[in-house]
């Protein structure tokens, strides 16, 4: 039996490009889809809020001499243009999706909003929202943490390239010690670089626990749903 029943995946936007790096590799949007369907299928209403750093990264390009409010305005398009490509690949895989975004664009994607995107939930539908916050300077993280609540999701989950959180960067540290468990507070404590200050404080104001987990892995989001101690759980306290 599913242990959620309303969860909000942030999915980055590198997961979609695969091992290609850049852009859209069919096989992954194909293989999240159907383990996203997976979770579905199990009756877990399912939110996703999709990043853009498969075509562009805002903070990237301010750094390199951007206006901020530009370059995150183009990441903003970016995660939309990804969001179309997730719905795609949920309907011709028979799973309907809507696209809700915080920025309007006509004929393109739904403006977003709490009532409809609930009601999308009820329904079955996977609701996919864009364009973040709808603001510059907010990241997707955050965008993810503000979806998570005003959904009333159960949980977040964040999808990563590694099985959870670190003490240090366990790509270059074999020695990196993975937690199991980590409360909001020791997590800002340690410097851990789960998500970004303000989605955590969302979080925690809002009682959504965090689970971090390999998104590479085939059907790891499904065996956390199912139960399994997989990944790293944040949460407002040890005990919850």
């Amino acid at each position: 039996m599913a242990h959620y029943k309303r969860i909000l995946l942030k999915l980055s936007g590198e997961a979609l490009a695969g091992n290609r790096g850049y852009g859209f590799d069919g096989a992954a949007l194909t293989r999240i889809c159907g383990e996203i369907g997976d979770v579905r299928a199990l009756g877990v209403q399912t939110g996703i809020v999709v990043g853009a750093g498969n075509i562009f990264r805002g903070l990237a390009a301010s750094e390199g001499g951007m206006d901020r409010v530009t370059a995150d305005q183009m990441g903003m398009l970016g995660t939309m243009i990804n969001g179309l490509a997730l719905r795609d690949a949920f309907e011709r895989a028979g799973v309907p999706a809507t696209v809700f975004s915080a920025r309007a664009i006509d004929e393109l994607v739904e403006p977003f909003d709490r009532s409809h995107a609930i009601r999308c939930l009820d329904d079955g539908r996977i609701a996919i929202f864009v364009a973040g916050t709808g603001n510059p300077f907010f990241t997707t993280d955050t965008a993810a943490a503000l979806r998570a609540a005003q959904i009333s999701a159960d949980v977040l989950f964040k999808g990563t390239k590694v099985d959870g959180v670190y003490d240090g960067d366990p790509m270059k540290n074999p020695d990196a010690v993975k937690f199991d468990k980590l409360t909001f507070d020791e997590a800002l404590a340690r410097g851990l670089k789960v998500m970004d200050a303000a989605a955590f404080a969302m979080c925690r104001d809002n009682g959504i626990p965090i689970v971090v987990f390999d998104m590479t892995t085939v059907g790891t989001l499904l065996r956390i749903i199912n139960g399994e101690p997989l990944g790293t759980v944040v949460t407002r306290t040890a005990d919850s």
